[in-house]
């Protein structure tokens, strides 16, 4: 046994980081073995959107095939100096991408920006700059990414839950969220996720605009879009914080550009809540590297790598909504389809046998693809709204087909043989739909 003194973990450490359930992500459960498809984080199945060069073995997944292209430019030379602090060059690219002029005639700039370490830091950085711990409060929309709730606890900040609308397609109910925000002036944060994860519905523009124009509230609204680029084109709102103080929105390169390994999140936001949030952040927070290759990947050519990943990604999401239904005890698609992935029940038997939601079922195709077949998804069975449901990524088209023929098998064996759970009942179906569910990503 080591020295014994006065130290006691149990009464040194702060109350609310002992109760804080620890962050479980995509890959606790299932890790990669390089064979697996992984349809589980949201991730980009086409890779990062840059024109790399590959050996001629890899030339067929280029556009055009060609691998005459440039590699982004890391100084690795000079990995013994700091970053730069103020990533400027970064941020007028990020701001060229956003400047679609669809929601106002302003300008976005450099001034308007705070960069971190992927959109985490950001949800982070916003409770530090406006929550008070132990005093103010934040509002959630479940089902909703659950880091938001998780970084309130770290912060000592509560969260009041105004639950998204069930039987409206999971759409905020900005009338709601007005009423709480009268009633408990300690509210500083709404944060709302368009699309929502994991309901892939997009949040219309005057339901956000409701809760921006709301009489006496002093707070602001957090718009994560880390999908949006997925939906239609114009549906973000980012260069709307020119017109609204109070509105900030949240975005990633880890989606749609499929650099989730370079950790890279950013806000819109007017210049003094960004000159807040620059304020607070480390000094060097955004790497060299994660620098460079997030500014390559807004030049037009990597640009135009991105939007042909898109296109890939949203004909396989089409292709899913029209082949998962003809597998029996496949339900229906809840939520929207302006993501990356979709929301799907699965039913204790099939449709013309009058086949309910069933979170036994889910679970069942849940392990058995994972376990058996190589093949990763989500269960969300146990979010509001979301009974029976997993969440499936998009993958590349090899995927989507062993998605479906594997999916198509469990189901059927799943149909003649009965619902059969992993390790045989020595856990209660509700610990393991609880610990399925408890995944952030």
């Amino acid at each position: 046994m080591g020295h014994e003194g006065p130290f006691c973990l149990e009464t040194c450490a702060r109350p609310n980081i002992l109760a804080l359930q620890p962050y479980r992500c995509a890959r606790d459960d299932y890790k990669d073995d390089g064979t697996n498809v992984l349809l589980d984080a949201n991730e980009n199945a086409y890779g990062p959107s840059l024109n790399l060069p590959l050996d001629d073995s890899q030339e067929d997944l280029l556009p055009n095939g060609k691998a005459d292209l440039h590699s982004p430019e890391i100084d690795f030379l000079g990995l013994h100096r700091y970053p730069d602090p103020h990533q400027a060059k970064l941020k007028k690219l990020l701001c060229a991408l956003r400047n679609t002029h669809t929601h106002t005639t302003k300008d976005l700039a450099p001034e308007n920006l705070f960069v971190g370490v992927g959109s985490d830091e950001v949800i982070d950085a916003l409770l530090r700059c406006f929550c008070t711990p132990g005093r103010d409060k934040i509002i959630t929309c479940p089902p909703t990414y659950g880091m938001y709730a998780v970084s309130a606890q770290v912060n000592d900040v509560e969260v009041v839950k105004v639950p998204c609308d069930t039987q409206r397609a999971f759409q905020v109910r900005p009338e709601a969220i007005n009423a709480r925000l009268s009633s408990d002036p300690s509210i500083k944060l709404v944060y709302i996720c368009s699309p929502g994860n994991p309901t892939a519905n997009l949040i219309p523009k005057s339901d956000v605009q409701k809760i921006l124009e709301h009489p006496t509230w002093n707070g602001i609204v957090v718009l994560d879009e880390a999908y949006v680029d997925f939906s239609p084109d114009g549906a973000s709102l980012a260069e709307w914080v020119a017109e609204w103080p109070n509105l900030v929105v949240m975005q990633t390169l880890s989606k749609a550009f499929g650099l989730a390994g370079i950790r890279l999140g950013m806000l819109f936001a007017s210049p003094g809540v960004a000159r807040l949030l620059n304020n607070v952040k480390a000094p060097y927070n955004v790497s060299s590297p994660t620098s460079a290759l997030a500014t390559a990947a807004l030049q037009p050519e990597n640009l135009a790598v991105m939007r042909s990943n898109r296109t890939k990604i949203l004909e396989q999401r089409d292709r899913m909504l029209r082949e998962l239904p003809k597998i029996s005890r496949i339900g229906r698609f809840l939520g929207g389809t302006d993501s990356n992935f979709l929301l799907v029940e699965i039913l204790d038997k099939a449709r013309d046998q009058g086949g309910k939601a069933s979170n036994e079922s889910a679970m069942a195709l849940y392990e058995g693809l994972a376990e058996t077949k190589g093949v990763v998804v989500r269960f969300r069975g146990k979010e509001l709204g979301c009974e029976g449901c997993v969440r499936i990524t998009v993958g590349t088209s090899e995927e989507v087909d062993r998605l479906l023929a594997e999916s198509r098998s469990i189901l059927q064996n799943m149909s003649s043989e009965g619902v059969t759970l992993k390790d045989g009942g020595e856990r209660t179906e509700g610990k393991r739909e609880q610990e399925a569910n408890g995944i952030i990503a």
